[in-house]
């Protein structure tokens, strides 16, 4: 800011007292002006909501560029910063590094809660991917032998998820019907090996012995795997899978920011579902119409269920 100077001459006075109330003024008119600007630029940066930054796993991906774009459209410039832990990823949203996230499902999500204290909450839903059931050396399911060795995930979501999708495939029966923090230890009755190793090395297990992998979409595309080696998989369209839902979270105390809305209507967009479908091969199911409240009463419930775990 500038300050038109007066050009206008005046006799000479001689000092007097009267010159220091004129120098408070002028340094009170100073300071006003010092607080106006500062004022203004703190207006500027707290009303600035334009930004607004996403943590992922997968940012590299083309949809994340899509979905940029699209929305710089609706006035919001999204910054994608990439993880490769999803604790980290949860970390990130709880301290306010990010704004939001994308990579997990409730299940995933309400067992970080509990374990971590924290009060994460998802604003809405993206999709459900399969977590298929793999085999280099049979078909079908009929094929396998009673005995049949099949390695799982050892985290405990997807070994979880494993079991109940290998009990579904009538492999196996778990113990009150299982739930999203079941353990082979609660098998009731099967002839089946049950081989726990590391999410990486579930693709290598089917080179190792194992006859048949539970594999996420990641690590098979990573692998190579394709769809016609796919033996199982379950139907997304069921409640049953309701908990392996992908959803965008914030901190429970930013749930009602209209962003949240912006960008979960931006994700399922035709253009950025279809290049999310082309990523995947098609083996997934969005789930639009899953609302926020929806999504939070399935959180409550699976928190419930990670707590009696």
């Amino acid at each position: 800011m500038s300050i038109r100077k007066n050009h206008t001459t005046s006799p000479a006075k001689p000092r007097s007292k009267n010159r220091t109330p004129t120098r408070l003024a002028l340094g009170t008119v100073a300071a006003g002006l010092a607080l106006a600007l500062s004022a203004c630029g703190g207006a500027a940066k707290a009303n600035d909501d334009s930004k607004v930054v996403i943590g992922t796993d997968s940012g590299s991906e083309e949809y994340f560029q899509l979905l940029k774009s699209k929305l710089k459209d609706e006035g919001i410039d999204l910054e994608v910063k990439n993880f490769t832990d999803g604790v980290q990823i949860n970390n990130a949203t709880q301290n306010g590094d990010v704004d939001i996230n994308l990579f997990q499902h409730i299940a995933f999500l309400s067992q970080f809660n509990v374990k971590n204290g924290g009060d994460l909450v998802p604003v809405g839903a993206t999709a459900v991917y399969p977590l298929p059931l793999y085999s280099k050396k049979y078909s079908n399911l009929d094929q396998l032998p009673k005995d049949a060795t099949i390695a799982l995930p050892s985290n405990p979501t997807n070994q979880a998820r494993a079991l109940l999708n290998l009990q579904a495939a009538g492999l196996l029966k778990l113990k009150g019907g299982g739930n999203s923090l079941s353990t082979p230890a609660q098998i009731e009755s099967s002839s089946l090996k049950i081989k726990p190793v590391d999410t990486n090395q579930t693709v290598n297990a089917l080179a190792g012995g194992a006859d048949a992998a539970v594999v996420n979409n990641t690590q098979a595309q990573k692998g190579g795997l394709t769809s016609d080696q796919i033996i199982y998989q379950e139907d997304l369209g069921s409640h049953v899978g309701d908990a392996y839902i992908n959803a965008f979270v914030v901190k429970a105390e930013n749930k009602d920011d209209e962003r949240w809305k912006k960008i979960t209507d931006a994700y399922h967009s035709p253009e950025i579902e279809e290049s999310v479908r082309k990523l995947n091969g098609g083996a997934l199911e969005f789930k639009a119409d899953w609302t926020q409240e929806k999504l939070q009463k399935l959180l409550d419930h699976e928190e419930e269920v990670a707590k009696q775990g």
